[in-house]
């Protein structure tokens, strides 16, 4: 009997403590979930489209372009992530706080440049499921979307988001990390490139930057946290370490994808990209597995692109509520069903070729990032009362700063090349 005997203090106590549990599990699966959307976001069939053209036009020297991506990438979350978990607002919100009405502006240019991405995105749903059996693109991009749809509209949307895009990363990782080992890349070649490349190209980094955090995708995990309630000082240091995650897993997703197709390009295989129906990462999985591979290489794109619908769509409708305040968890799920459908409509109206479309999406959100990440670092910088007085690091700042400038300058030198895509 003595045994079963507990006192009230250390009832209070176990009480406490299984708090604390459920607590900080509730905490894991916020950053969990912030680190996935945000990574899986980032790795849509833009993303390996991309990787795959570049790898295609640049050889082992693209290495040099993903470094130097995963470093403005650090910069960039950091600094966006640290920022809108200590003023606990929407990146609209703080826009329009620190520069008034920067906010207005900040939102319509991700909710277009989301729409855009979309439009790719779906494309992308398209080819894979091609690739995977062979049905027409169109149709394939339209299932897709219905099945997008159907999550949203789910009573339990947010925990079948969160889910799904946990387990699609997974399987991305796994089966390019198998077809990378097929290839048999150069691995030393590549390595030499990445710090010391052959040619540097602009408008590649700008493109690739814009495909990981440009536009909605580095909004996507901290709109995440804050909708989760993960926001303020004290949750400052695991913020981070997600943030840094976050990038850390589409930096190794590049690098193993450009291995992947890099060993093909290495044996000498042609791969086309400019015809009117290219898909570079499809040729270059066929020629590395076979049938096999380009099975795989569908499952890898369908997952990509579906989990990037989903996260789109979601980041982009999380900025409407600069225009309207009053939406609730079900209105901006009904808005989001909206947003896919329209980027569905549009999809099966464009004619720009998905793969080359994919491009050029990725280059504009490359062109969209300096914007917001200007009005960030100046929030950061002369806006400490809306952090509640805290200290920014002057180090992170900093780095800020020197991301703005090359950013700004990228762009500049790239708007033509990216805008040509539409027309090539």
């Amino acid at each position: 009997m003595e045994q079963l005997s507990i006192s009230s203090t250390e009832g209070a106590s176990g009480a406490s403590a299984a708090s604390s549990g459920m607590s900080l599990r509730s905490r894991r699966a916020a950053l969990t979930a912030a680190v996935f959307l945000m990574a899986t976001s980032a790795i849509g069939p833009g993303f390996i489209t991309q990787t795959a053209t570049f790898t295609t036009k640049l050889g082992a020297a693209f290495a040099f372009a993903i470094l130097s991506s995963i470093v403005i990438d650090f910069v960039v979350q950091l600094n966006i992530w640290r920022i809108v978990t200590l003023t606990r607002m929407r990146a609209s919100d703080l826009a329009n706080a620190a520069i008034p009405g920067a906010g207005y502006l900040l939102a319509v240019l991700v909710i277009v440049g989301g729409l855009f991405f979309n439009i790719g995105n779906i494309g992308g749903t398209g080819l894979g499921i091609n690739a995977m059996i062979g049905l027409d693109p169109k149709i394939g991009g339209a299932i897709s979307a219905v099945l997008s749809i159907g999550i949203f509209l789910s009573k339990r949307a947010g925990m079948a988001v969160d889910r799904f895009i946990i387990f699609a990363g997974i399987l991305m990782i796994a089966l390019t990390l198998y077809v990378a080992v097929v290839s048999a890349p150069p691995v030393g070649e590549a390595l030499f490139q990445t710090f010391l490349p052959a040619t540097v190209d602009f408008a590649t980094i700008t493109t690739i930057v814009g495909g990981t955090v440009g536009g909605y995708i580095t909004y996507s995990g901290a709109h995440r946290l804050l909708d989760k309630g993960t926001v303020g000082i004290e949750n400052l240091g695991a913020v981070n370490r997600a943030a840094l995650t976050g990038i850390a897993v589409t930096g190794v997703m590049r690098y193993v994808l450009f291995l992947a197709v890099l060993g093909v390009v290495a044996s000498g295989v042609v791969i086309d990209v400019s015809g009117k129906g290219a898909n570079p990462a499809a040729q270059a999985f066929e020629a590395a597995a076979g049938d096999v591979g380009m099975r795989i290489f569908g499952i890898i794109l369908w997952a990509a692109a579906i989990t990037s619908v989903i996260g789109a769509a979601y980041t982009s409708v999380s900025f409407l509520t600069i225009f309207k305040r009053d939406l609730g968890e079900r209105a901006r799920n009904i808005a989001t069903v909206i947003f896919i459908a329209v980027s569905l409509f549009f999809y099966v109206i464009i004619t720009t070729p998905p793969a080359q479309m994919l491009v050029f999406v990725g280059g504009l959100n490359g062109l969209i990032l300096p914007i917001g990440l200007s009005i960030f670092i100046y929030a950061a910088w002369a806006r400490s009362d809306l952090m509640g007085g805290y200290r920014y690091p002057r180090w992170l700042l900093v780095l800020g700063v020197l991301a703005c400038v090359l950013t700004w300058y990228m762009g500049y030198k790239s708007i033509g090349p990216i805008f040509a895509l539409l027309t090539a």
